[in-house]
C-alpha cells in the first residue's frame, strides 16, 4: 500500500468477531434488560469506562454489575454473560496478520478490559496456537494503558513510543467515531464497514490509491 509503513489495527469487529446482542441476551436471562443502555459499539457509561481504562478491577466491575442487576447473581454467571459477546477469530485473518508483520510494522489498539482480554487470549491460543502479542510488534489495551479511543492521548502514545510518522501510519477500525482525533494527528484511516474483511483491503498488493470511505 502506497507510502504506508505502519498499520494500527482495532481488535473487535476487525480481527475478533463480536456480537453485543449475545451479551445483552445473556444478561436478560439473568434478569437485567438494561445492558444496551450502558454499553454498545457507539457509547459507554461510567462503570464500563472505568473498567475499560483500568480504574477499577474485576471484582469492583462484577460488584457494579450486580448492583445494576439489583439482585444476587453468581460471579461466574456474570463473567460468562460478559464474555458472551466474544465470538471468535477467523483463521484467515490470523494468517493475514502473520504475513503483514513481515511487510509492515503492525500494532494492535483495543478498547477492552481484563476479563475479555484473558478470555480472548485463551481462545486464540487454544484454537490457533498464538497470542495477539505474536502477531504484532506491540499491543495496546485500554485497561493497561489507562487510555481509550477515541481520545488523542492513546494515539499519541502509540506514535511516540514507536517513533511512527503519522503520514506513514494507517489506522484500521470498524467504528468511525474513533477516527477524528487520529486524523487530526495526521494518521491515515480506513473504515472497515460491516460485511467487509481486512483481507479485502489489498494490504499485500501494490495499491496506488488508499480507499478511506
Amino acid at each position: 500500500m502506497q507510502n504506508i509503513k505502519n498499520i494500527i489495527f482495532d481488535l473487535g469487529g476487525v480481527i475478533l468477531n463480536i456480537d453485543f446482542a449475545r451479551t445483552e441476551t445473556a444478561f436478560r436471562l439473568l434478569g437485567w434488560d438494561q445492558f444496551s443502555n450502558h454499553i454498545t459499539q457507539f457509547h459507554i457509561t461510567h462503570l464500563f469506562e472505568q473498567y475499560e481504562t483500568g480504574q477499577i478491577d474485576d471484582d469492583a466491575f462484577v460488584e457494579g454489575i450486580q448492583k445494576l442487576i439489583g439482585k444476587p447473581v453468581a460471579t461466574d454467571k456474570i463473567i460468562a454473560a460478559w464474555n458472551a459477546l466474544l465470538v471468535g477469530f477467523p483463521p484467515e485473518r490470523i494468517e493475514l496478520l502473520k504475513q503483514l508483520k513481515t511487510k509492515y510494522r503492525t500494532f494492535l489498539l483495543s478498547n477492552t478490559n481484563s476479563i475479555h482480554h484473558d478470555e480472548f487470549q485463551k481462545r486464540l491460543f487454544e484454537e490457533q496456537g498464538v497470542y495477539l502479542e505474536d502477531l504484532f510488534e506491540r499491543t495496546y489495551y485500554s485497561h493497561t494503558s489507562k487510555l481509550r479511543k477515541p481520545s488523542a492521548p492513546i494515539f499519541e502514545l502509540v506514535l511516540k513510543e514507536n517513533n511512527l510518522q503519522p503520514a506513514e501510519t494507517l489506522f484500521v477500525d470498524d467504528t468511525a467515531l474513533n477516527f477524528p482525533e487520529a486524523e487530526r494527528l495526521g494518521i491515515r484511516i480506513y473504515h472497515l464497514k460491516p460485511g467487509t474483511e481486512i483481507m479485502e483491503m489489498g494490504l499485500l498488493d501494490d495499491i496506488k490509491k488508499l480507499k478511506t470511505n
